[in-house]
């Protein structure tokens, strides 16, 4: 970097730019940074570096999990991302009941946990940090005991917001198990193929109060899913579903949902009964709170659809574009 004809070093910013780039090396980068110099050392010590950790791009020894746990992370934690190595092999680490009480006791202010790949059929959902508030299983096999109904009513009392993304063990009870989160507000259902019409009508009703749905990449129709939705929750603020077997009837049944402030269809399966921009645009207008339509993946960018939902629906933020990857920032 040049500044007024001096060539500036790394030395020259300040903590908190040196902070932030920092925040983007792996963990593994972190720690050997920290040996070039005191002054790095004391930023990478720094509580703020600490809030948000991705472990998913390693395989760790316990040992190591241990450790990072007890130098770096403890009453700093915010956000973890853990990878649990389902398909690495029998003598790869798995995460135990132990590792996560101790990610409780030590970790108070830990708030978000994200499991990927992990094999969680022995570790008892009681077991989990309590102070959670979201809680995300990407590919993940639990026990079939860990949802059900008839569980501790006491475990998780602050989650608001769990995502179920290809767990195969998942069906229509553990689906109606969620009920005993009464501060669960948010879900996310991805690739739930076990889930059925009869079961998601069922859970709904007792579920009411959810804030937010997401169901993506299932085998239940949209018209369906929407169906149960116009029945039970009346004040969803948020709906992101796939359009598969989505029509101009079914997406009608959402006409006059008083409380709807975003919608989200998400491709890239487009059939001849998909609405036609006209008609989504019909139906939104009847939504008196709805500020957000975000249409991803059908391939209607820059299309002559595009124009159509703009003007359509001037008082809204119209978003067309395929579907995004993946963000660094995971923890938003």
């Amino acid at each position: 970097m040049n500044v007024g004809g001096i060539m500036a070093t790394l030395s020259d910013l300040p903590d908190s730019v040196m902070l932030e780039i920092f925040s983007y090396l792996p963990v593994r980068d972190r720690i050997r940074v920290s040996r070039v110099c005191h002054r790095w050392k004391r930023l990478v010590d720094d509580r703020w570096l600490w809030r948000h950790v991705d472990l998913t791009l390693y395989t760790m020894r316990p040992k190591v999990l241990w450790h990072l746990l007890r130098r770096y992370m403890a009453s700093r934690l915010y956000s973890l991302r853990m990878g649990g190595y389902l398909f690495s092999g029998s003598r790869a680490p798995q995460l135990s009941p132990a590792l996560m009480r101790a990610l409780g006791q030590k970790c108070p202010n830990l708030k978000r946990l994200c499991l990927h790949v992990a094999d969680l059929t022995m570790v008892p959902i009681a077991s989990l940090p309590c102070t959670l508030q979201t809680l995300e299983l990407h590919s993940c096999e639990i026990s079939m005991s860990w949802l059900l109904r008839e569980q501790d009513p006491t475990v998780l009392p602050l989650l608001e917001c769990i995502v179920l993304d290809r767990v195969p063990a998942f069906r229509d009870e553990l689906l109606l198990g969620l009920t005993r989160f009464r501060a669960l507000r948010s879900l996310v259902l991805g690739g739930t193929y076990r889930v059925t019409e009869t079961g998601l009508d069922a859970s709904l009703q007792e579920l009411s109060y959810l804030q937010r749905l997401e169901v993506l990449g299932s085998t239940l129709s949209a018209d369906g899913i929407l169906l149960a939705i116009s029945r039970h929750l009346r004040d969803v603020r948020k709906i992101r579903l796939s359009v598969r077997g989505l029509s101009a009837p079914g997406l009608a049944v959402l006409e006059g949902m008083p409380a709807l402030e975003s919608l989200c269809l998400q491709g890239p399966l487009v059939t001849p009964e998909m609405p036609s921009p006209a008609e989504i645009v019909s139906s939104c207008l009847t939504m008196p709170k709805l500020r957000v339509l975000e249409l991803q993946g059908l391939g209607w960018e820059g299309q002559e659809a595009e124009r159509v939902l703009c003007q359509g629906l001037p008082h809204c933020v119209v978003i067309v574009r395929a579907c995004p990857k993946e963000s660094m920032d995971w923890w938003m």
